[in-house]
C-alpha cells in the first residue's frame, strides 16, 4: 500500500484546530481526507456513526485494544475511550489521500513517535488562557464547571507545545489559516 502523509492537528479544546483542519479539507489540492476517530461514549446530538465517530460500546472497544487494532487511544475517564483506528489510516492510505487528524494532545504525539517521516504534528495554541475562556463561554455549549476543566487541562496541554513538529498561535484566524496552509503544503510536497 502507498503510504501517504500523515498530518495532526492538536490543541487545547477552544484553541481553533477543528475550524484550522475543516479550512484544510476544502482545498482539494492538498489531497487530505479526516481521520474518524473511535470513541466509546454515546452520539450527542445529530452526531452519525462512521461521519463524526465510530462509536463502540465500552467492550468493543476493548476488545480492539487486545487485538492490537488501534494506531493510537486514551482511556480519558472510566470507560470512556478515543482512538483512531488502524483500517481508518489504511482506508484513506488506500484512496491516495493524505490523513489529517484533529486529535488530542497526547493521541497526536503517539502518531508522530509511531510514524516519525510519514507525520508532520502541529500544535494549535491560543493567544492566551483568558482568551481560550472566552472562546469556550462563547460557544455556549458548556457549564461553567466544564469550561474550567478544559481551561485547567489547557494549561497541562500548552506544557506539551515544544514537542510538536510546528505551533501555530491563533490570536487572528486568517493568519492561522494562511500558517497552517504553508505548514500542511509545504510537508506535503517535501
Amino acid at each position: 500500500m502507498n503510504k501517504g502523509k500523515l498530518i495532526v492537528f492538536s490543541a487545547p479544546s477552544g484553541s481553533g484546530k477543528t475550524t484550522i483542519v475543516r479550512h484544510l479539507l476544502q482545498q482539494e489540492e492538498l489531497n487530505l481526507e479526516f481521520s474518524i476517530s473511535a470513541t466509546s461514549r454515546a452520539p450527542r446530538g445529530e452526531e452519525v456513526d462512521a461521519k463524526d465517530y465510530y462509536f463502540l460500546s465500552a467492550k468493543e472497544f476493548k476488545n480492539k485494544i487486545k487485538s492490537d487494532e488501534f494506531l493510537e487511544w486514551e482511556e480519558v475517564y472510566h470507560d470512556n475511550f478515543y482512538g483512531t483506528l488502524k483500517t481508518e489510516v489504511e482506508r484513506i492510505w488506500a484512496q491516495g489521500k493524505h490523513v489529517i487528524f484533529d486529535i488530542d494532545v497526547s493521541g497526536g504525539l503517539r502518531i508522530k513517535r509511531k510514524f516519525p517521516e510519514e507525520t508532520i504534528a502541529v500544535f494549535v495554541k491560543p493567544p492566551s488562557i483568558d482568551e481560550l475562556k472566552i472562546r469556550l463561554k462563547k460557544r455556549k455549549t458548556e457549564s461553567e464547571d466544564k469550561i474550567k476543566m478544559r481551561v485547567a487541562k489547557a494549561s497541562a496541554e500548552l506544557a506539551t507545545a515544544p514537542l510538536f513538529d510546528e505551533i501555530v498561535v491563533n490570536k487572528n484566524l486568517e493568519e492561522a489559516l494562511v500558517d497552517a496552509y504553508s505548514l500542511v503544503s509545504n510537508f506535503i510536497n517535501k
